[in-house]
């Protein structure tokens, strides 16, 4: 969109200004009750939302595209555009508008910009970058990438900002192209100018590309240091890991950029073990159906074997296929608590009850973090945490690696009371 497009009342200049700063993404423009987009952007909101496209007057006989929705139906219509690939960037009224009126009232000599209220990007959205529970799929985790390519080796960064787990790995372009298939992210961070030699690589994924600024060691290295507020890489495990680095870092800008600052739940790196999973390649997955069924109306794996009572436990039960385990001493302490449960149905049934009242505890404690947890979401996280109790108990009567779980348990008193004190549940 050019300004020779339209007349450039104030209003439309204080569009084309906040959308120059993200002119890829679809920009929701808050006007009053309703979030509005315009010219180009409307007509592709409209196609995806199915909402009308109309035209708003704007002086001089001239008209623009216009389609919008009232904003109380934002959570509905946003994860739309989401789904459907699209960049979004949410523009909200910094002012409030009666104030405003009231400010500039009696006062001579205000031009019309003056007049304006003011307005700021609040949030960019992207695939990989989001938080409304109606983005995601529960049952996966919504992994945003980044992938540089070294020399001799490439370097890959996982986050999922919905839960706070943040991964590294680096390998040859053969290993990379396994862990993208397997950890299937929405969207994955390159350095400008390689996204044809990524989709040639590793096949088609939605790809954004970042000035090569966000790609150097030095500064990823320094970001990861401050994030963690560390002075050494090495307590993770991944400080000669330079490619990986070097990736992880560029994530962390991103974050900056989309306007993601609230992000103390993220509080540790893990590197990809490559020697302790077997290694499946996407062609391995697909044909023995672990995760997806080949035929319309089949059943995976996956689906088969899926009792799981918690958000948590479906995606970790995917995670567990998809990234076998080549320990032996592993692999048979995860039978070893598997057969407890099968000899001890009373302890099975204790545990199970207690899963069930626990939800998606994972990504409540996130939004706690980026200050978007409801009063409702609140009392749900109390529940979660007295759900904790009996299950804690149940495994520290248990077998020795139940009772090692049950340590590491956490029953929260304090919050649980605080909460208990300060929100009155819905009669």
């Amino acid at each position: 969109m050019s300004e020779e497009d339209i007349v450039l009342t104030p209003m439309m200049k204080q569009f084309l200004d906040l959308k120059a700063k993200h002119p890829d993404a679809v920009m929701l423009f808050r006007c009053g009750d309703f979030y509005e987009t315009y010219s180009t952007d409307a007509v592709v909101a409209a196609e995806i939302l199915g909402i009308t496209l109309t035209k708003r007057a704007n002086g001089k006989g001239k008209t623009v595209e216009m389609a919008g929705f009232p904003h109380h139906a934002l959570d509905t219509y946003l994860p739309k555009l989401i789904r459907a690939g699209k960049r979004v960037a949410v523009c909200d009224q910094l002012e409030d508008p009666k104030k405003k009126r009231q400010e500039i009232k009696g006062k001579k000599g205000l031009s019309q910009m003056d007049k304006m209220v003011k307005r700021g990007i609040t949030e960019l959205v992207t695939p990989g970058v989001a938080m409304g529970d109606n983005v995601f799929n529960y049952k996966e985790n919504n992994f945003l990438a980044a992938v540089h390519f070294g020399n001799g080796a490439c370097g890959l960064a996982l986050l999922d900002i919905s839960t706070g787990e943040f991964l590294t790995a680096e390998g040859t372009a053969d290993y990379i192209d396994k862990l993208l298939a397997n950890f299937s992210p929405k969207e994955v961070l390159v350095v400008r100018g390689r996204r044809d030699k990524f989709i040639a690589t590793f096949g088609k994924y939605y790809v954004y590309e970042l000035d090569d600024w966000a790609f150097v060691e030095r500064t990823s290295r320094e970001k990861l240091l401050k994030h963690f507020g560390v002075q050494t890489l090495k307590g993770f495990g991944i400080d000669y890991m330079h490619n990986g680095i070097t990736a992880s870092g560029a994530i962390l800008q991103y974050l900056g950029m989309t306007q993601h600052n609230l992000t103390g739940h993220i509080t540790s790196i893990q590197r990809i073990d490559e020697e302790r999973y077997v290694r499946l390649d996407k062609f391995t997955v697909r044909n023995l159906e672990i995760v997806n069924a080949m035929n319309e109306g089949g059943r995976s794996l996956l689906d088969v074997i899926d009792r799981t009572a918690t958000p948590m436990g479906e995606r970790l039960l995917r995670r567990w296929l998809l990234f076998p385990l080549r320990d032996i001493r592993q692999i048979e302490s995860r039978q070893n608590v598997t057969e407890y449960f099968f000899r001890n149905p009373d302890f099975r049934d204790t545990v199970e009850q207690g899963l069930k009242g626990i939800g998606d505890i994972e990504r409540l404690v996130s939004k706690i973090a980026v200050s978007r947890i409801s009063p409702r979401e609140m009392m749900q996280l109390r529940y979660a945490l007295d759900a904790i109790v009996p299950i804690k108990q149940a495994c520290l009567e248990a077998d020795e690696n139940l009772q090692r779980m049950g340590s590491q348990l956490s029953e929260c008193e304090e919050l649980r009371s605080r909460i208990a004190r300060e929100i009155v549940p819905e009669p």
